[in-house]
């Protein structure tokens, strides 16, 4: 029998909190993320999803618990370690985060210039093998402004994916999308994971695309994993939050109004969490 092949990343017993003796935004939080899988972190707004990438990312560290990212511990790595780390991986933040003022191309070449030593025509044929990946070769020395929303998502996306890296991470990457944007999105998120043979982790909020794609699917509530499961499993959990999200009720045990001291399924936490979350 063969010897399945440990995750590339992992979060085993996870607490968070942004100030010490506040209310957690995680607790006792378990995932896997496996080598080749789409995976998406799925849940009612302000349940720490994100808060996840950061974790992994080393922007923040654990209360306790352990975050590991290709068998190392990140939450030990010193600043050299964490940037090495993060040279391996990629990020697709919610509205792109384009250098406004750089072309197309300048944004996409931006972190092989940082990191890679390489000449400028070898450069230049990786930006435009990138660009021509994401279907927007021909725009290249357009301004992130002269190209419409949906275009700058797939800009951002060729940027992740300069470096190659094992790791792809997405916050919200189908927000402010038409249906048609979100479909191409969608199919490139998949096809690029693929091609790449990466890792991708999607935080969002879309139930059609991310299930259309998605190897498994992790439903967080409270801070912690409530239902894990391909898209076929999470659909057919009879979960009170996972049917409140997925059905669009008003009435369950997700709340409507912010909690007033006590804390409530899907708790917000403290102002950093808050916006955080609120950007979402």
């Amino acid at each position: 029998m063969p010897v399945r092949e440990p995750p590339l990343v992992e979060l085993r017993k996870v607490e968070f909190s942004y100030r010490p003796g506040e209310r957690r935004i995680l607790s006792g939080l378990d995932m896997s993320f496996h080598r080749g899988k789409v995976v998406a972190i799925m849940g009612s707004s302000g349940c720490g999803k994100t808060t996840v990438l950061r974790l992994i990312g080393g922007q923040i560290k654990a209360s306790q618990g352990l975050v590991s990212f290709a068998g190392a511990d990140v939450g030990r790595l010193d600043v050299k370690g964490i940037y090495a780390a993060r040279r391996r991986m990629g990020m697709l933040f919610q509205f792109g985060a384009l250098f406004t003022d750089m072309s197309v191309y300048d944004n996409v070449a931006f972190p092989l210039r940082e990191h890679s030593g390489l000449s400028e025509d070898m450069i230049r044929d990786l930006v435009m093998m990138k660009l021509n990946a994401v279907g927007l070769r021909g725009a290249h020395a357009l301004k992130p402004g002269e190209v419409s929303g949906g275009m700058a998502r797939r800009v951002a996306l060729a940027r992740a994916i300069a470096l190659d890296p094992e790791l792809l991470m997405y916050d919200e990457p189908f927000t402010g999308l038409d249906p048609i944007s979100m479909g191409i999105t969608a199919r490139l998120i998949r096809r690029l994971n693929d091609a790449l043979g990466a890792t991708s982790i999607l935080v969002t909020h879309d139930i059609a695309e991310s299930f259309a794609i998605a190897d498994y699917i992790y439903f967080m509530a409270n801070g912690r994993v409530v239902v894990g499961g391909t898209p076929m499993e999470i659909n057919a959990s009879t979960d009170p939050m996972v049917r409140q999200f997925f059905d669009a009720e008003p009435d369950g045990p997700a709340p409507f109004h912010y909690p007033s001291g006590a804390t409530l399924a899907c708790d917000f936490g403290p102002p950093e969490a808050q916006a955080e979350e609120q950007a979402q």
